[in-house]
């Protein structure tokens, strides 16, 4: 006999009236708050000044939000969005803000990133680095509210470890692959890695390597976890890689070539 893990956890965290708070909120803002304070360690430890960081997670939080739902929209919803760009733009600001797009945050992340060092005269790489420390802590907080909602669960297994999503129905009472877990498992390790990585070289960490190793493990992990999801729009059935798949190859392209481009100029 099996013996499954029956997850029948309920996303509602408060309920008080009309009014309700998710663990999913709960724990994207959570998230976001332990990577400001893990970065504003990062910066005293360096000499830098926190009142840029504030600045900064300003750029951040606004550009995760706006280019996670962007990136939901044009990677799973194409057709909703030209068919009623009225009220896909209503959609995009409205809560509940269902569906949000992982790569399509990471790249308004990069462009925000970018004119925020230009304008204040930062090192980009830098940037980016200190940021990657924080992006894995924030993302295995994300995974976590996946998990809480029920959200993104994996294809069927029997492994002593399936997980029976009681509060999804449409994918109850076969026990499943808890892929959010596996995620937010991968983001802690990488996040204990990276801040060891940094706490040992600091200012000497060379620039690149910290954001080329988050983007290179965190998508490869992606796109092999994967083959164990259900496909997260109609489309994507029959596809030989599905969409979270063919986004994560050009990040882990990326990766490389920061990895790589950081050890060049280290040894020039």
């Amino acid at each position: 006999m099996f013996n499954f893990v029956v997850w029948d956890v309920s996303p509602v965290a408060v309920a008080l009236g009309p009014f309700s708070v998710r663990w999913y909120g709960l724990l994207f803002a959570g998230g976001f708050w332990l990577s400001y304070r893990v970065l504003a360690h990062v910066f005293r430890r360096e000499g830098r000044p926190e009142g840029d960081l504030d600045a900064l997670a300003v750029y951040v939080v606004v550009a995760t939000v706006v280019g996670a739902r962007l990136g939901h929209f044009v990677f799973y919803e194409w057709d909703f969005l030209l068919d009623q760009p009225g009220r896909w733009l209503i959609k995009l600001v409205t809560p509940p803000f269902e569906g949000l797009a992982s790569h399509g945050a990471g790249i308004v992340i990069f462009v925000a990133l970018y004119h925020y060092a230009r304008r204040n005269g930062q090192s980009y790489r830098w940037l980016l680095d200190r940021l990657a420390i924080g992006a894995a802590l924030t993302g295995g907080a994300i995974r976590v509210g996946n998990l809480m909602n029920s959200e993104i669960v994996g294809k069927p297994t029997w492994l002593p470890w399936g997980f029976i999503f009681r509060q999804n129905p449409e994918f109850s009472p076969v026990p499943r692959h808890p892929a959010q877990l596996y995620e937010a498992i991968v983001c802690g390790l990488l996040f204990g890695l990276l801040l060891g990585w940094w706490s040992r070289t600091r200012e000497r960490t060379p620039e690149g390597s910290l954001s080329g190793l988050f983007l290179l493990v965190v998508f490869s992990f992606r796109f092999l976890f994967e083959f164990q999801k259900e496909n997260q729009a109609p489309f994507e059935e029959g596809l030989a890689l599905n969409m979270g798949q063919m986004l994560s190859v050009p990040a882990v392209v990326v990766g490389v070539g920061l990895l790589v481009g950081a050890y060049r100029r280290k040894t020039h």
